[in-house]
């Protein structure tokens, strides 16, 4: 049974890579027109919505991790720092390559980095963007060095570790946030349900419970494929923190509805604006229930149920992330937008491209350690 699961997942894959390769030479050969169903009504579709805007969220855990340890010297987490990294760095990578898609000229991305206009949100996110990744890759550059046994090039970053961190956090919070700001230049296209003149915060708090989310399935998912895990006291932890953020999120989400007038759309399940009705109820309730799970006096005690709890966190992500930059939108257009295959395809690809990514490198780099265990040296700052 385990072998024919293992055969039909490679094929599966095999299958996916092959649709996007082929959606990839379409998009660069035929064009944006013909590759996807973006138009002028709906110009920023499922590549900037799930492949940008989710993809950067879901990665936030790198920088919430590392300051965790290296600035707020919480010792206990250190066994996540190298998970939080890994998939911080590898979100990013998918992010950028996303991106590529979706660009008219990619080949003109350059033009960011000479020609500046610092009035342009996206200018900001562009160089954030760039930055942190710069970032993560000397976070990551460790475990690279240690499979490779260079000792002197590791002291050296380690001993940058906590400026990078510092800047890490700062970068991530700006462009983070950043991505909430670009939606507030449409006040009147926004869906009341979702503009907000706090998307900037929204952005930020539901990107760090994704994130710690995230840390939790790829503990789960490595246990699963190679029998090594965080410790299941520090995933418990780590849902505490995440449902923290999320009651957080919630309440404040709640409150600016309150206090917009907008809670009246809610309620509208029939008719004109139902669509939306029922879009942001099924975003409340999957990013709602994790909190009532996760409840101290209600605290799991199974894997299983903190790793439902870190699913549904990332459902009710992906579906606050969409519906702010499709379903929010799609009435002030005045068409429904629905992915064509191809876009689809390229989606699926990025994503079992990170997952074949994380896989070798959980199986060839020193990501998963336990306490005590292959402990990384600490910054000298720490001594």
């Amino acid at each position: 049974m385990n072998s024919f699961r293992r055969l039909f997942w490679r094929v599966l894959a095999l299958a996916i890579l092959g649709a996007g390769g082929y959606a990839t030479w379409l998009r660069f050969t035929q064009g944006l027109g013909a590759a996807t169903n973006l138009s002028d009504q709906v110009p920023w579709g499922l590549w900037i919505g799930f492949d940008v805007l989710c993809g950067v969220g879901l990665a936030a855990g790198g920088f919430a991790i590392t300051t965790a340890v290296y600035v707020l010297h919480l010792e206990r987490l250190r066994p996540l720092v190298r998970p939080a990294v890994l998939t911080a760095f590898l979100g990013y990578l998918l992010v950028i390559l996303a991106l590529m898609y979706d660009l008219g000229r990619p080949w003109n991305i350059w033009r960011a980095v000479v020609l500046w206009n610092p009035r342009s949100v996206m200018f900001e996110v562009a160089w954030c963007v760039m930055l942190y990744t710069t970032v993560l890759a000397l976070e990551f550059s460790p475990m690279l060095f240690e499979r490779l046994g260079w000792r002197r090039p590791i002291r050296v970053v380690q001993a940058m570790l906590v400026p990078l961190t510092g800047l890490g956090f700062i970068l991530s919070t700006l462009h983070q946030s950043s991505l909430g700001s670009l939606y507030l230049i449409v006040p009147t296209k926004l869906h009341p349900l979702w503009y907000s003149s706090f998307l900037p915060v929204h952005f930020w708090l539901s990107a760090l419970a994704a994130g710690l989310a995230m840390v939790i399935l790829e503990s789960g998912l490595s246990a699963r494929s190679f029998g090594r895990a965080l410790e299941f006291h520090l995933l418990q932890g780590l849902a505490k923190t995440m449902a923290v953020f999320l009651g957080v999120f919630l309440c404040l989400r709640w409150w600016d509805l309150a206090a917009r007038g907008a809670l009246a759309s809610a309620w509208r399940l029939s008719g004109p604006g139902s669509l939306e009705a029922w879009m942001f109820w099924l975003e409340t309730g999957l990013l709602g229930l994790p909190v009532l799970l996760l409840l101290p006096n209600r605290w799991p005690r199974s894997p299983r149920a903190v790793f439902a709890a870190a699913v549904l966190v990332v459902g009710g992500f992906l579906a606050h992330r969409l519906n702010v930059s499709t379903t929010g939108l799609a009435a002030s257009a005045g068409v429904r937008y629905v992915p064509s295959w191809s876009e689809i395809a390229v989606t699926l690809m990025v994503v079992v491209v990170g997952l074949i990514a994380f896989r070798l490198a959980a199986r060839y780099l020193p990501v998963f350690q336990v306490a005590g265990e292959g402990k990384e040296p600490r910054p000298a700052s720490h001594a």
